[in-house]
């Protein structure tokens, strides 16, 4: 079956298995191995990517759903410089990853939260990304990172209201 998604800005244009799963799509035919198989039944949250801006996870959805939607995956994450997001930043400042796997799913998960614009506190970091399964490390420094980057992103969103003004 053909479908037509755009990926992380590009128009792309696939022939695929009407079976094939996003997750698959994703790693296998376009390169973007960013996004972790880790379960394959949308229970530990490695595979979130956004689909029209929603956080969804792509081990159980098909690609043909994606279908002429948006689909953002951590790969779009940095700048084109190479200039971490603030998110990212935090992550490694929180020392939040060990061996990475999860990584990208948390970071999907809290993206949108973190860039709402609104500074979150830990109660509310940990509730977010409870859905998220990381098996080599304590939660502390994930839940700190993503405060931090809210935070951050917040202050940016302060500054810019200020500078309109």
């Amino acid at each position: 079956m053909k479908i037509t998604l755009t990926v992380n800005g590009s128009r792309r244009e696939l022939e695929v298995d009407d079976r094939r799963l996003l997750a698959d799509v994703l790693r296998e035919e376009l390169g973007l191995t960013g996004t972790k198989v880790g379960c394959s039944h949308g229970v530990c949250g490695s595979c979130t990517v956004h689909v029209d801006g929603r956080a969804v996870r792509s081990c159980i959805m098909l690609a043909v759903q994606a279908d002429g939607r948006a689909v953002r995956t951590v790969e779009d994450l940095a700048a084109p410089d190479g200039t971490l997001h603030p998110l990212q930043q935090a992550f490694s400042e929180e020392h939040a990853l060990q061996c990475g796997f999860c990584t990208p799913g948390f970071l999907m998960t809290a993206l949108p939260a973190v860039e709402a614009g609104a500074p979150l506190d830990a109660g509310q970091a940990r509730e977010l990304v409870s859905g998220n399964i990381c098996r080599c490390t304590g939660y502390d420094g994930i839940v700190g990172a993503v405060v931090r980057a809210s935070a951050i992103c917040a202050g940016a969103a302060a500054s810019g209201a200020e500078a309109e003004r």
